[in-house]
């Protein structure tokens, strides 16, 4: 098996990309379909294991507001460090159900970005949003970058979309916004209508209503716990 190297101040180039063979411990899938997800996300335990962590929630204009804003409040309650980066620099703007919301400071530049700043990679939903960055060649980089470090990476709602734009996911268990399962069955995914899939580096679920599960599973695996 190749090593990915650290190439370029950390980036890989695509060619690099295209040779790393990623070998990632294949553990139970975790599927979770209750009303509530019960983690207790900010206690001392966990906010110890949390206070070095550093996340990356990579989003464009038309995000789901609460899908970016939910994930983001409950990582820095839990004590981790927490980056918005897009191909957009200023500020982003949000989808609040059916109108704009709110606009969210944009912490790092596609460009500019290194995976191996980060511990886990988040991609919330919203129409727009994983439309936008689908299409963008850095942004599709960097996830494809991500997913060959084996760190986790937890997308919502309409976030797989980008996942599926890097041709990686197939054999994968995997949720989504139900309008997506077409698409993720074409990529190669097990698709399922359930609250909250954990398989391998990464965590999925539905919509806004699943984010209490989202959030827990994704704070308890940078916790270890």
């Amino acid at each position: 098996m190749k090593k990915a190297e650290n190439k370029n101040n950390g980036n890989f180039a695509e060619d690099d990309i295209a040779e790393i063979e990623v070998e990632i411990p294949k553990p139970a899938i975790k599927i979770v379909d209750v009303k509530y997800y019960t983690y207790k996300t900010q206690s001392k335990h966990i906010m110890e294991k949390l206070q070095n962590i550093k996340v990356a929630i990579l989003s464009e204009d038309g995000f789901e507001e609460i899908e970016l804003t939910s994930p983001k409040q409950a990582l820095e309650d839990a004590g981790a460090k927490v980056d918005v980066i897009s191909p957009k620099s200023g500020k982003i703007k949000g989808w609040n159900k059916t109108d704009w919301g709110k606009e969210i400071k944009v912490d790092v530049n596609i460009k500019d970005a290194n995976v191996t700043n980060y511990d886990a990679l988040v991609l919330p939903g919203g129409v727009m949003n994983p439309d936008k960055l689908r299409q963008n060649k850095d942004a599709v980089f960097f996830v494809k970058q991500f997913m060959s470090t084996g760190k986790p990476i937890a997308a919502i709602c309409h976030g797989p979309q980008t996942l599926i734009e890097t041709g990686l996911i197939s054999g994968k268990t995997m949720t989504s916004f139900p309008s997506l399962q077409t698409d993720m069955r074409n990529a190669g995914v097990n698709w399922v209508d359930k609250e909250m899939v954990h398989d391998g580096q990464f965590i999925t679920s539905r919509k806004p209503a699943d984010l209490d599960a989202f959030n827990a599973e994704l704070i308890r695996e940078l916790s270890g716990g």
